[in-house]
């Protein structure tokens, strides 16, 4: 019997206009996915700053005013290359546009170079600064900021050849203050009460660097004498009072109190080596006490010395809209520092509500007997110290607990200690520049604005103790010696065998 033949099937050919097309779609498709991912992550990114100094990483304070920009800014840059901070400008201002989510346009101009277009701005703006600058527009306002306003420049080098050195940038507080100017329109008053040997507010005075930077915040000081007044001034909702060294009139703590009962605002740092008792007897009415003390600690200087220092390390506390984000943060408090006695519950009923700001380290302990020098009966008292004693608190009258609600309401802050906002400290902790901040932008409702200020640059430097040096001695002449003579002794071996 013949064999049957299976017919074969033959493979169905595949069209090349098939074989095109799925080639093309998924082209399309690559380049779809490919176009979708972009735009989520152009309008979804995170950045993030890993420089020792983070020169340009701007603070909470700008990003938080940065969002309540309504309408587009505008930002002309005139930099000549040759500016020592020209780099830095470009990149910090590149840092406002990212936290700024498109709302902040950056047009750069090269004065040597594009002068048709610079004398255009020039003419428009009226600018009339051969000074490196730029030009903030605002909804038909317009500020100006000067190099020379961004940064300290040391030029002692330029007699032996050496170019021009910048010792501080101070971009952020400088751009971030005029974009204020121009959002809120006017200004803030600042009342600050005269005519008790307070520090002046002149240029040579203890507190010019608290001045400035209260000033780069919007604020304008407006000396106040109650003396002279018969009423606080009613467009002055907010005072300051620094270290007062004569106690006030009855006069004045009648002035004082009816500015209080009015929803005012104060801002009061005692000088405790001053008897201030009628500003005393006020906080006292408002459930704060001043005790009369100071505090102290016993610091180990040796293995079995121990040395006695009046100058206070403290912390803040992050229960108050103030101090959240200074929670933990430490500051120092040079001179005498007395404590002071919280007492919530007896002020209770007459909506008001106390809140501690900063408590004293660990160990400090407030010494009544401040006076003597026995030093066995400070041993004795530091051994019987309770809790941390409290230096600052806030005061509030009304208002609400809830900080999402706006109520008018009378505000206080108080801190027993007049020294810290001094230049001598300031330079030395920015701590007290950050808390002054946020006292004042709560006293003035602007909580949106209370965050830590921008960081003075510090070079980065390494300290070791004499342990770390003794074993960083043995790494570098025993140990890194040694690795190398086993690695060569194991090729040695391999090759031989």
């Amino acid at each position: 019997m013949a064999d049957e033949t299976i017919p074969q099937r033959r493979p169905k050919k595949i069209r090349r206009v098939q074989i095109g097309f799925n080639v093309l779609a998924q082209i399309i498709l690559i380049l779809f996915l490919a176009a979708m991912v972009n735009s989520i992550a152009f309008k979804h990114y995170q950045r993030w700053d890993f420089s020792h100094d983070q020169k340009y990483a701007l603070s909470d304070k700008t990003k938080r005013f940065l969002r309540t920009i309504k309408t587009k800014m505008r930002i002309i840059v005139f930099f000549s290359p040759s500016t020592p901070i020209t780099a830095d400008v470009q990149n910090l201002l590149t840092e406002y546009q990212y936290a700024a989510k498109g709302k902040i346009d950056v047009e750069y101009i090269d004065p040597e170079r594009n002068l048709s277009r610079a004398k255009e701005i020039f003419d428009k703006y009226k600018v009339v600064s051969d000074e490196s600058l730029l030009v903030i527009d605002y909804e038909g306002r317009n500020k100006t900021v000067k190099a020379s306003e961004m940064a300290e420049v040391d030029q002692s080098g330029m007699a032996i050849g050496e170019g021009p050195r910048v010792t501080a940038f101070k971009g952020e507080q400088a751009i971030t203050s005029a974009m204020m100017d121009l959002v809120e329109g006017k200004k803030n008053t600042l009342g600050y009460v005269l005519g008790h040997k307070e520090p002046p507010l002149s240029e040579n005075s203890t507190i010019s660097v608290l001045k400035t930077f209260i000033e780069n915040e919007n604020i304008k000081f407006r000396e106040l004498n109650l003396f002279d007044v018969d009423a606080v001034p009613a467009d002055l909702k907010t005072i300051l009072i620094i270290g007062p060294q004569y106690d006030f009139s009855d006069r004045e703590m009648k002035l004082l109190r009816d500015f209080w009962d009015k929803q005012g605002r104060i801002l009061l740092l005692l000088d405790p080596g001053r008897k201030t008792s009628k500003l005393n007897a006020f906080l006292n009415e408002l459930g704060v006490k001043v005790n009369d003390d100071r505090l102290m600690a016993f610091l180990r200087t040796g293995i079995q010395e121990m040395a006695l220092t009046r100058d206070v390390q403290a912390h803040f506390l992050g229960g108050s809209p103030i101090t959240k984000r200074l929670a933990d943060v430490h500051a120092l408090f040079f001179g005498g520092t007395s404590s002071l006695t919280l007492e919530p519950d007896r002020v209770r009923a007459a909506n008001i509500r106390i809140e501690p700001l900063i408590q004293a380290d660990k160990g400090y302990f407030a010494e009544t007997d401040y006076n003597t020098d026995d030093q066995t009966k400070f041993q004795t008292d530091a051994k019987k110290a309770g809790a941390s004693p409290t230096i600052g608190a806030s005061i509030e009258k009304g208002g609400s607990a809830d900080e999402r609600v706006q109520v008018n309401s009378s505000r206080l802050v108080v801190v027993s200690n007049a020294t810290f906002v001094q230049d001598n400290a300031v330079t030395q902790d920015q701590q007290a520049l950050d808390f002054i901040s946020g006292s004042v932008n709560w006293l003035l409702s602007r909580e949106q604005l209370i965050g830590i200020a921008p960081k003075v640059p510090r070079p980065l430097t390494f300290s070791l103790k004499e342990d770390a040096l003794r074993n960083l001695r043995w790494i570098v002449l025993v140990l890194m010696p040694l690795v190398f003579a086993a690695l060569g002794t194991a090729v040695w071996w391999k090759r031989r065998v």
